[in-house]
Parts: C-alpha cells; sequence; structure tokens
C-alpha cells in the first residue's frame, strides 16, 4: 500500500458521530494540509493497524499514524495531532503534563461511551467532493 509522502495519516471510527464531528472539525483547522483521513473500518485502517500489530478491539477510536516514524494512539494521538495544528499547540502544553495513564482513562471513557452519548450510522461517512481527496479508501 503507498501512503501519501509527507502525510500524517488519522484513522477514525467512520461510524462515530463524535468521531466523524472530530474529522470535519480537524479538516477546517488543518490549513498546512498535513493529515489525510481513514476509517478504521477501511482497507486503508486495516492494513495500517494490523502492520503495527494494533487490536482494534482495544484501541477502536482515534489513531495517528507517522509513515515511517511513529504511531499515536488514544490520549497521545489526540495531542500530537493538537501538536499539528497552528493555533492549537498550547493543548499539549497544557494538557502533555498529565499522566498518560490518567488522559488514557479519560479518553477509555468517553470512547467507551461514545455511541450513547453522540450515537453512530451505520454506514461510514462519504466525504464531500471538495474533501474526498484527503480520505483513503
Amino acid at each position: 500500500m503507498e501512503l501519501p509522502e509527507g502525510k500524517r495519516i488519522i484513522l477514525f471510527d467512520g461510524v462515530c458521530n463524535l468521531c466523524n464531528r472530530s474529522v470535519q472539525w480537524l479538516l477546517e483547522r488543518d490549513r498546512s494540509d498535513r493529515f489525510r483521513f481513514a476509517p478504521l473500518q477501511g482497507e486503508t485502517g486495516r492494513i495500517l493497524t494490523a502492520q503495527r500489530g494494533i487490536d482494534t478491539r482495544e484501541v477502536d477510536s482515534i489513531l495517528l499514524i507517522d509513515p515511517g516514524t511513529a504511531y499515536y494512539i488514544k490520549s497521545d494521538a489526540a495531542l500530537e495531532i493538537a501538536r499539528q495544528l497552528s493555533g492549537y499547540r498550547w493543548i499539549p502544553r497544557l494538557l502533555g503534563w498529565i499522566p498518560r495513564s490518567l488522559r488514557d482513562a479519560v479518553y477509555d471513557l468517553i470512547a467507551r461511551n461514545r455511541y450513547r452519548w453522540f450515537g453512530h450510522k451505520t454506514h461510514c461517512m462519504v466525504p464531500s467532493p471538495e474533501v474526498a481527496g484527503k480520505f483513503l479508501p
């Protein structure tokens, strides 16, 4: 599988309303065009998680993959994404001092309840033609 060069890949739960809203929010703020997106349920998501030995039954919401370098899960992924967004770099500085175990506990609480609190769809979202090029299959 060939990945776009110089882009970080955000894998997200394609049927989760919270995750889809987060992706829409990121699309509006990714002015430097640093990210590409793929649903965990899609071909790209399945391949990238399998290559890295990530069990999507345990980590099933948002992941950030920096091809050839690293991958980030749970709260580390959220902080690393914020670090890449102009105007939001203060978030990792503010929250990064909180121990990962505590950040991930809050993250897991939200992830476990996201369908109940925010709802979900039966199918992955279909991107608009304006942003379709930012999505991987």
